[in-house]
């Protein structure tokens, strides 16, 4: 038996005018995964627990079959087991993007506007190479700022360091686009360390060679640090312990690959990967069948570009994103499981909603489907992949964590 989870980031929505009221995933041309739909089961479910932040670390954790009431731990840790940074047990990481910040005509920090989360997804070598500096000023005893991936870097902090725990209260930049910079700075003990850095790195960052050659080109700068996300190590039982099967995950996104590693699953580097719409979709629907021709049994397959798009207000992009998902990802997967002549099950869920008018996530419920190669009903064209044939057809996982239990039959 082999499983599948597509995870298109953040593709679930609310209803949009534009569109004459259907959502991103009503107005896309879905035809492969309705015709799954269709043939197979439709519900909602809630992936993050009222109460939850949420993130990308709790909806995924959820989906995977983790309660992140209980092993949710911040979404830093997980970032930094992706790329190899070994956390002590008394060790606090922090996620660190590069952002763009506009100064507006203002002269003050606080004062400044958020206009980007990730820089206009900025390349690895620019990235990599404003880490390096970033580290060259910030680091020191028992606390360092590592590179990541694309934007996203990562700091550890002991805890010897005045700054090594994590009561804080620290706003992801996606939440607060367009927004003033003073209205959500760092909060907790010790905070002003982490607002002095921010700072500093504006006046160090908004003129570096790398800043003034994407400005000449016309891309947003990386011109600040932004610190949140902090957290401690996360124990997540092992996946083949949890439900019997052996799994890849495959993503351009850290938090992803974290959560994997830390359950025991095989995380791949995927050339071409980027995390965004302009991912190699056709590099990681193959490092899928690798993965099962290498005798695993389960793949989780999470693409970024819908949530990508969401936090930058790119609704044709989304819907674009969601189509490609459709054609060039579950499709030719399906076609490869059928073609191998054993039974499959097929889950694709968004992890949360990213809805086009707040450009973040919620926590609202968001549509699924099931398709089992051994219990394919007559089709019902009536059964759709979006919000309002979810919520119509009457199944609805309220526990989301517990979705998985019964996608692996558990």
């Amino acid at each position: 038996m082999k499983y599948l989870i597509v995870v298109p980031d953040g593709s679930a929505d609310d209803p949009i005018a534009s569109l004459g009221g259907k959502t991103p995933l009503e107005a896309a041309n879905l035809s492969f995964i309705d015709s799954l739909a269709a043939r197979g089961e439709i519900g909602s479910c809630r992936t993050v627990p009222q109460g939850i932040n949420p993130g990308s670390d709790s909806a995924n954790l959820s989906v995977m079959g983790y309660d992140p009431r209980k092993y949710l731990t911040g979404r830093s840790p997980l970032e930094a087991g992706s790329i190899g940074i070994n956390m002590a047990e008394d060790d606090i990481s922090f996620r660190v993007n590069l952002i763009t910040i506009d100064p507006a005509g203002a002269s003050e920090y606080e004062d400044f506007i958020i206009r980007d989360h990730s820089s206009g997804d900025i390349s690895q070598e620019e990235a990599d190479e404003l880490a390096r500096t970033m580290a060259d000023v910030f680091n020191e005893k028992d606390m360092t700022i590592y590179p990541g991936t694309g934007y996203r870097l990562c700091m550890i902090a002991n805890r010897r360091h005045p700054n090594g725990h994590t009561d804080y209260k620290c706003i992801p930049p996606h939440d607060i686009l367009d927004r003033r910079a003073g209205d959500y700075l760092p909060q907790g003990k010790g905070a002003e360390k982490f607002i002095d850095m921010m700072k500093k790195s504006f006046d160090i960052l908004d003129n570096h060679p790398v800043n003034q050659a994407r400005a000449a080109r016309g891309l947003n700068k990386a011109n600040s640090l932004w610190i949140w996300g902090e957290g401690t190590r996360p124990m997540l039982p092992l996946f083949k312990e949890k439900y019997g099967v052996e799994g890849t995950v495959i993503s351009a996104v850290d938090l992803i690959k974290g959560i994997g590693i830390f359950a025991g699953m095989e995380v791949p580097a995927v050339k071409g990967a980027t995390g965004n719409k302009h991912t190699d979709f056709e590099a990681k629907v193959q490092a899928a069948i690798n993965a099962y021709e290498n005798g695993r049994d389960f793949v989780y397959m999470h693409i970024e570009g819908t949530d990508e798009c969401s936090h930058m207000g790119d609704l044709e992009g989304k819907i674009k994103c969601a189509e490609d998902v459709d054609r060039r990802v579950v499709k030719p997967l399906y076609e490869y499981l059928k073609n191998t002549g054993e039974d499959f099950k097929i889950l694709i869920i968004p992890d949360h909603r990213t809805p086009m008018a707040i450009r973040t996530h919620s926590s609202d419920p968001v549509p699924y489907v099931i398709y089992d190669s051994r219990r394919e009903t007559e089709p019902d064209i009536s059964k759709q992949f979006n919000e309002k044939a979810a919520l119509a057809s009457g199944n609805h996982c309220e526990d989301g964590y517990k979705l998985a239990d019964y996608f692996f039959g558990k």
